[in-house]
């Protein structure tokens, strides 16, 4: 599989394809494609169509094959940011927040990755619940946080009544721990959110 991130500040990844050669994505996530790619849609059991819900993933998947040649298709990112490329292997798979697979080669499995401290699933930033992938091939995520299933989470509070009051950084800070690597976006989904929010007209 060859592929090419273009456009800013909504991306879109656009991958070709070999003849056979199958990609997955959650479903909705096709943008367009050329006419010999098929596809099929499955839940690939019941624990993991629950895992894929609670994870923020649709419970189904949709898989496309390119048949009678090389084939075409395009994933574009839900909202504005960017489009990561990681490859997963046996010994390295990633965890991240809810949401964030777009499409994978064939031999990457995603599943529920549970925060594993109340604590930090409650105060860390990004819930009980995240993403988890492992296996083998290359996954598109749509980032706000990524790290390395190496690297662990916990939260630390902010020291002096003064600083969590009025520093406007809330009581506590996520802190995160090595070795592995962790991309963070610079203005996450939830503060664009927020700030979009703060601009609209107030209902009477």
């Amino acid at each position: 599989m060859k592929y090419q991130i273009k456009g800013a500040p909504m991306p879109v990844v656009i991958c070709q394809v070999e003849n056979g050669e199958s990609i997955v994505c959650e479903s909705g996530a096709m943008s367009w494609m050329t006419p010999n790619m098929e596809m099929s849609t499955s839940g690939g059991g019941a624990s993991k169509m629950f895992g894929r819900m609670f994870s923020g993933e649709s419970m189904f998947q949709n898989r496309y094959t390119a048949h009678g040649g090389a084939g075409m298709i395009a994933f574009a990112s839900k909202f504005p940011g960017d489009i990561k490329v990681v490859e997963i292997t046996p010994s390295s798979p990633v965890i991240c927040q809810k949401g964030a697979f777009l499409a994978s080669s064939e031999g990457v499995e995603m599943s529920v990755h549970f925060q594993q401290k109340m604590s930090t699933g409650l105060f860390g930033g990004e819930g009980f619940v995240m993403q988890k992938l492992s296996g083998e091939g290359t996954a598109f995520l749509e980032i706000d946080a990524m790290m390395d299933a190496s690297v662990k989470m916990e939260i630390q509070k902010v020291k002096g009544l003064k600083n969590a009051m009025f520093g406007g950084e809330g009581l506590f800070n996520t802190l995160l721990t090595g070795p592995g690597r962790v991309l963070i976006q610079t203005m996450p989904m939830s503060g664009f959110a927020a700030l979009i929010a703060s601009l609209l007209p107030k209902k009477n």
